[in-house]
């Protein structure tokens, strides 16, 4: 019997995913090499956000392929199958580089979001994926940026999840909360405190204090992160700095803007309105660059929307994937009128030179801000190792007892 392809729609998840029929779910692998099929699953190919695992679109596989957990089972060529096999969609999840079963490159520069972009279009072609559902979370929706505006005939469609452009725009909000979250991420040295205050970023209070039988989503989700982070480690310091590195560096010029929505794909930016880390400001600021189109859906959710709102995701997901395959005219799609277009973008977008030079100056005050704050948090982390150092070097006086 002839072997051929089935014709798929490929889902790339850079910390995303979906699609209905019949699915198989690949996780790759950039050190290994290899690929396993999970069972239950649709094709889609899967980045995952800063510091996270393919592990992350959990909510997602199993919510839209209705099953459990995916089962891992080694198979010898992924791109081909049987003629017989009933149509379906194929998702692929995978870890970045410098994160989970993927190699970790030790020079910071070998990381970038053009790079993982590029890592993510060479998994396509392992697969033989002509085009994909290509989906990022955090840090991988801004890859999947990257992987739109360099291979746009690549894209079925693209879905963002928590969001921002990047650069500067990393920098969550500046208060009380964040700055007290700031200095025990610093200074988190085993998984049970990392655990502590990823719970407090990932998710909102509201989620966490939810019952749950006989305890709370915050006590069942931290012995959740602690095991993970003792069996599989936390990051390595490379990872860490490289990642660091690539989110500092993105940036999606006006170019790659136009590239991206007049590409005919429809777009949707999904976004937490209580993200501590992706501020929802610049999540809408590049919704309205998109339009007309982007698609722009806020949830009451925090960083990992998706896992405190899988359902209303998973729906927004379904229709983006609906419409891209029908004939509906990108203004349809887009739910960003002119009216709120020209309330939501900054002055600078404006024909106005007064407001231009107002808000260049108001983002070099905002970026100066930024920065004291930054140094002044490595100043006291650093003043208090040294206190504790002296502490311990401190001589001790010693009475002579005389005879």
């Amino acid at each position: 019997m002839a072997m051929a392809k089935p014709r798929s729609f490929s889902l790339l998840v850079h910390a995303s995913l979906f699609l209905p029929f019949i699915f198989h779910l690949y996780l790759y692998n950039f050190e290994e090499e290899q690929i396993k099929r999970v069972v239950n699953c649709c094709h889609f190919d899967a980045c995952a956000g800063f510091a996270g695992t393919l592990e992350s679109w959990g909510p997602q596989i199993k919510g839209l392929t209705s099953g459990d957990k995916a089962r891992d089972e080694d198979v010898a060529e992924s791109s081909r199958r049987d003629e017989e096999e009933e149509e379906g969609l194929e998702v692929c999840c995978f870890d970045n580089r410098g994160m989970g079963r993927s190699s970790i490159p030790t020079n910071k520069y070998h990381y970038s979001t053009t790079i993982m972009a590029k890592d993510a279009l060479s998994l396509m072609d392992h697969l033989g994926w002509r085009k994909a559902h290509v989906f990022g979370h955090s840090m991988g929706g801004m890859i999947a940026c990257k992987l739109a505006s360099i291979a746009p005939d690549r894209l079925r469609s693209l879905a963002l999840l928590n969001v921002t452009g990047g650069g500067y725009q990393c920098f969550p909000r500046i208060d009380r909360q964040i700055m007290s979250l700031a200095f025990r991420f610093l200074r988190a040295n085993t998984p049970e405190e990392r655990a502590s205050v990823d719970l407090e970023v990932h998710y909102t209070k509201e989620y966490l204090d939810q019952t749950v039988g006989s305890s709370t989503r915050r006590k069942i989700l931290f012995q959740e992160y602690v095991k993970a982070m003792s069996s599989a480690g936390m990051q390595s310091k490379h990872g860490y700095e490289g990642q660091i590195h690539a989110c500092w560096n993105h940036k999606i010029n006006q170019d790659e803007i136009d590239t991206i929505r007049l590409s005919g794909f429809p777009v949707a930016i999904i976004h937490g309105r209580d993200d501590l880390v992706a501020q929802l400001y610049h999540a809408r600021r590049l919704a309205e660059r998109l339009r007309p189109a982007a698609r722009m859906v806020e949830l009451h959710g925090a960083h990992l929307v998706g896992h405190e709102r899988p359902d209303e995701v998973n729906t927004a997901l379904l229709d983006l994937i609906k419409v891209s395959e029908s004939k509906l005219e990108q203004q349809e799609w887009s739910n960003l009128t002119e009216r709120e277009s020209e309330r939501a973008m900054p002055l600078s977008n404006r024909n106005n030179d007064g407001a231009v030079v107002l808000v260049t100056l108001y983002s070099l005050l905002v970026k100066i801000q930024l920065s004291f704050l930054f140094f002044m948090g490595f100043f006291f982390m650093f003043f208090g190792h040294m206190r504790n150092i002296v502490k311990v070097l401190k001589p001790v006086r010693v009475l002579a007892v005389e005879s």
